[in-house]
């Protein structure tokens, strides 16, 4: 899925179930410069990430069920010491590449859409009619 975060653009893989969640990049060895992967959860949380069997430097941004990047941290590789989000607000985590933030001018504060729109209605199901 095509993510946008201000005029930077990212192809994201995406993370919904829990089997996903729990691998996530691990075992990779190359991320190219424009990519990412996109965790969505079920429920805003205290959101906290490790790097078990993960080889690629990664950057993290929290986000918020708007969209809103509250927190952006650096995860290094191999280490399975827990990064903890600060707010428990957080239902999204895009890794991309580490630094990749900072090499876009991608700061908190920004808004993540993806190209279906805002994240919220992109990741919510309505609920049907009877």
């Amino acid at each position: 899925m095509k993510l946008w975060l201000g005029a930077e653009e990212l192809v994201t893989e995406l993370a919904l179930n829990g089997t996903q969640q729990q691998t996530g990049m691990m075992f990779r060895t190359n991320m190219a410069e424009n990519e990412g992967m996109l965790f969505v959860f079920p429920i805003p949380h205290q959101a906290s990430f490790w790097m078990m069997n993960t080889y690629v430097p990664l950057s993290a941004a929290y986000i918020n069920p708007e969209g809103i990047i509250l927190e952006i941290h650096q995860l290094e590789p191999l280490n399975t010491n827990s990064v903890f989000a600060a707010s428990d607000q957080i239902q999204y985590v895009l890794e991309t590449r580490q630094g990749w933030f900072d090499r876009h001018n991608v700061r908190t504060g920004m808004v993540v859409r993806s190209e279906y729109g805002p994240l919220k209605s992109t990741f919510t199901v309505a609920p049907t009619l009877v």
